[in-house]
Formats: C-alpha cells, sequence, structure tokens
C-alpha cells in the first residue's frame, strides 16, 4: 500500500501514491470518517477475494443483463436468507462451505473497519459450524431491499 496525502478536506484523503486493485480497497483509504487504515483493511480486502472467489467474476460486472446483479457482494447480501439460504439460480450457492464464505466475506467487507472481524476470527469462522456464525449487518451504505424473487 502507498502512502496516503491529506487534502483540505480533512473526510476525504488523496490516493494518489496508493498501491493495490481498487476493488480492494477499502473505504478508510478514501475516507477519513470509516477510520484510519489498520490491519482491518487487510480484512476487508480479503473479503472482496472471497465474494470474487464464490462468484467466478469480478465484483463489479457491468456486462450483465440486471442491474442488480453490477455489484456481486450487494446482490448476494440482497438474496441472503436468515438460514443463510441464497435465492438465485447457481447450485454453488447450496453448498455449506459456499454459504459460510459468504456470510463471512460479508462481515468482512462491513462499511466501518471495527465492524469488521480480525483475521484470527474469520479463521475460527470458517472452521467452526454454520450454526454458530451471526446473520451480518448490511454492509453498504445506501439501503438495499431484499428481493422475493430469483429474478432479480
Amino acid at each position: 500500500m502507498g502512502q496516503t496525502h491529506p487534502t483540505r478536506d480533512v473526510s476525504v484523503m488523496s490516493m494518489a501514491g496508493a498501491r493495490g486493485t481498487i476493488g480492494y480497497i477499502a473505504p478508510e483509504f478514501c475516507f477519513r470518517n470509516f477510520g484510519g487504515v489498520s490491519h482491518k483493511s487487510d480484512v476487508y480486502s480479503y473479503g472482496m477475494m472471497v465474494f470474487e472467489m464464490i462468484g467466478e467474476r469480478k465484483n463489479i460486472n457491468t456486462r450483465v443483463e440486471n442491474m442488480s446483479e453490477i455489484y456481486f457482494p450487494q446482490w448476494v447480501y440482497n438474496h441472503l436468507k436468515p438460514n443463510f439460504n441464497i435465492e438465485g439460480p447457481c447450485e454453488v450457492f447450496k453448498e455449506e462451505m459456499t454459504k459460510k464464505m459468504i456470510v463471512v466475506a460479508l462481515w468482512c467487507i462491513q462499511t466501518h473497519p471495527t465492524d469488521r472481524p480480525s483475521m484470527t476470527k474469520v479463521v475460527e469462522m470458517l472452521e467452526g459450524n454454520n450454526e454458530e456464525l451471526e446473520m451480518p449487518p448490511n454492509p453498504f451504505l445506501h439501503p438495499t431491499v431484499h428481493s422475493s424473487t430469483s429474478s432479480s
């Protein structure tokens, strides 16, 4: 990661010297009001990588049919049920380890670093039982609406 340089606006930082892939950069790299850059920034990046592995695609895909599918993590959250089942056509969502990875990834990409687990906790969640997992809060800045159809 590169150095960030403060701008005149105290809530925004320049990313001129930052290194990394845009889709993996945690919000606190750009917005100070989310907290400082820390080990929790790496947790965010890990969560985004897990989503790309599960979805077998980039997290942002403008070539999808429905606008609601452009940002994969949000699509998953919108289709996630309290029992961690996901409405969707893909068989991989029915596998227990995939469900666990999705829930853990949603915890990892929480907007505020203090809401993200440590990597030690991530490992514990991945090695534990699905029954022990808690439903993560909405990790996105704007409200989402849970879909009741699988075609959204």
